[in-house]
């Protein structure tokens, strides 16, 4: 048997290093924490993302005492464009969470469910999609979200 080796590159920056565009879709982000309902984890997200159009979509979890029907900030977000505006591609998401001490110091980064919805969007669409995640020592910009999901069940791989 032979390793393969996989690896991935990501950048890591400063909020003021990015463009006024990508700033205000963070700061969207944080801002659609204050909409998370989630008094069972009390660890709010927000997601805000942008379209082909320039409209801007934001999202937040919501948590449910039936732990499985809750849903995340990113596919709040994602739902919600496709729900309104199906004919326009996601360039990019940018994504923040705080805590009872206050916003993340690092970055976090979606789960497996909001991963594999965001390649299906990037399938769809046949684009990539920007990620920005937001912690308060700084952001971490990433490309594609096949750059955090190398091996991919979508598309091609399904043939």
């Amino acid at each position: 048997m032979k390793t393969i080796d996989l690896s991935i590159k990501i950048g890591f920056c400063q909020l003021d290093e990015l463009s006024e565009q990508e700033q205000k879709l963070i700061n969207g982000a944080i801002s659609a924490t204050s909409k998370s309902y989630s008094p069972y984890s009390n660890f709010a997200v927000g997601a805000a993302l942008l379209l082909s159009n320039g409209t801007e979509i934001r999202g937040a979890n919501q948590e449910n005492a039936a732990f499985p029907v809750g849903l995340c900030a990113e596919r709040s977000a994602i739902f919600a464009a496709q729900s309104t505006q199906p004919d326009q591609s996601i360039t990019t998401i940018a994504i923040a969470a705080r805590n009872g001490y206050g916003f993340t110091k690092n970055p976090i980064v979606p789960c497996g469910s909001c991963r594999q919805v965001l390649l299906e969007m990037e399938d769809r669409y046949k684009k990539p999609i920007r990620i920005l995640l937001y912690g308060t020592e700084g952001v971490y910009v990433i490309n594609s979200v096949k750059d955090i999901l190398p091996l991919q069940f979508v598309g091609e791989s399904m043939k």
